[in-house]
């Protein structure tokens, strides 16, 4: 038997079962409505406006509190985004595009949301409840307002400090 063969045998540490952590650590039963937005889990999913589905489902549907509505709540944050803006900005727009930024994310998962925006003097701080939306955030507003951006990711906990100044290019 060659080595090769011997470590594609063994199994350790590879999960069996390919679902997304969240879903192993919190365990829904199928389908399951959220309580506050009106997300649909169905098939270990989060989904949003699936109405038809959901009308069909609503009777043997249980109510709950679906995991991004549950982070939102409790203040809870993975991605943190700093924007740094000059006096000309304009922070309408900036602010605009980050809420279509978040709009389109929770089409497809739900479960991806801004817990909190608050302006600070010149800088724009964003928490969100994934690293991937706050990645995202950064990169559409830095390719529709230019600027330069620096992404730090934490050892500790895995949370994403993203910072983006819009007075350099």
């Amino acid at each position: 038997m060659s080595k090769a063969l011997i470590r594609s045998m063994n199994r350790r540490g590879s999960r069996s079962d390919k679902s997304p952590l969240v879903a192993q650590k919190l365990k829904f039963s199928d389908p399951s409505i959220c309580d506050r937005c009106g997300a649909l889990y169905s098939e270990k999913v989060w989904r949003y406006g699936h109405r038809r589905a959901a009308s069909k489902v609503m009777g043997k549907a249980r109510w709950v509190v679906c995991p991004g509505c549950a982070q939102a709540a409790s203040g809870e944050y993975h991605g943190r985004v700093l924007i740094e803006v000059t006096d000309g900005a304009d922070r309408q727009n900036i602010v605009r595009r980050i809420t279509n930024v978040e709009r389109r994310a929770r089409v497809t998962q739900p479960e991806r949301r801004i817990v909190s925006t608050k302006w600070n003097d010149k800088t724009l701080e964003i928490l969100t409840t994934s690293q991937k939306l706050a990645h995202r955030i950064v990169h559409e507003v830095r390719k529709a307002f230019g600027g330069r951006a620096r992404f730090s990711w934490s050892n500790d906990d895995g949370s994403l400090l993203a910072t983006l100044n819009l007075g350099s290019s």
